[in-house]
């Protein structure tokens, strides 16, 4: 990451809820292609989340501690970490700050911050909301991106294309992007699914396939100036009513074990994502 600080534009798209085995098994029945065209290898890795709901994964993960490696081992590197006495994980190649979070440090070194709200902790209608997308040097959120919206993602890659076409030439864009649409309510997402059916596991893959079709407008935008490194991930999963749970924050597999990649989108003049 230090040869990439710098010299790139950085994408984090957060796919808030996504369970890593519906993530896997999508990809694996090619129901998703957009997604499988940029993960390394065409496959999700598996990791744990540093937190079990959004807040406590999107603290950590704007801290540096993106989702660890889910196997034995250790200390993982990490991309990103703060200036720290004694840390493991800080490896030669890890970019390090002198700032409590990734988004003031990547402020810090010349970067534009712009957070893409979508979940409820991200909507700036209260203290506890406007924590998160208070770290960043602009944010956005309205109602047409967020949890009930059936058209969120759509409308959240329209707001990534508006940031991106005002970026000033020279300077690197760090954009977040928390994406809504995987959360619950999903049913609308599921053909021919109503109100009383209620989201399941179904509605959940449906949601995923949603977003893959409108992914290719928002990594064209980002690689469209310079090189861009993208990290795509979970920050957590979460139950359908596997051995009786229902929803997260709650310590259950389908609730640590989240999907992840890291990959680099070549500038549009280098050739083809």
């Amino acid at each position: 990451m230090r040869s990439i600080v710098g010299t790139h534009d950085i994408l984090m798209v957060t796919l808030d809820t996504l369970r890593y085995d519906v993530a896997v098994e999508l990809a694996e029945a090619g129901r998703t292609p957009n997604l499988a065209a940029v993960l390394p290898g065409g496959r999700w890795e598996r990791r744990h989340t540093p937190g079990s709901f959004t807040y406590a994964a999107h603290q950590a993960i704007l801290a540096g501690f993106l989702p660890t490696p889910a196997e034995p081992g250790g200390p993982h590197p990490r991309l990103f970490a703060a200036s720290f006495a004694g840390s493991e994980s800080t490896a030669g190649t890890t970019f390090v700050y002198d700032t409590p979070d990734l988004v003031s440090g990547l402020a810090a070194v010349g970067y534009r911050t712009v957070c893409v709200g979508g979940v409820g902790f991200f909507n700036k209608q209260g203290p506890l909301g406007s924590v998160l997308p208070g770290l960043f040097q602009e944010s956005h959120w309205a109602p047409e991106l967020g949890v009930t919206s059936p058209t969120s993602f759509e409308a959240q890659v329209a707001v990534a294309e508006q940031v991106c076409a005002e970026q000033p030439a020279g300077q690197p864009l760090f954009l977040f992007l928390n994406v809504s649409a995987l959360h619950q309510p999903n049913w609308f997402h599921l053909p021919g699914a109503t109100r009383e059916h209620g989201d399941d596991r179904a509605s959940h893959a449906a949601a995923l396939e949603y977003v893959d079709r409108h992914l290719p407008r928002l990594f064209a935008v980002m690689r469209r100036r310079r090189p861009c490194f993208a990290v795509v991930c979970a920050d957590h999963g979460t139950a359908y009513g596997e051995d009786g749970y229902t929803g997260h924050r709650i310590g259950h597999e389908v609730v640590w074990t989240v999907p992840y990649a890291q990959f680099t989108l070549p500038a549009a003049e280098e050739g083809p994502a």
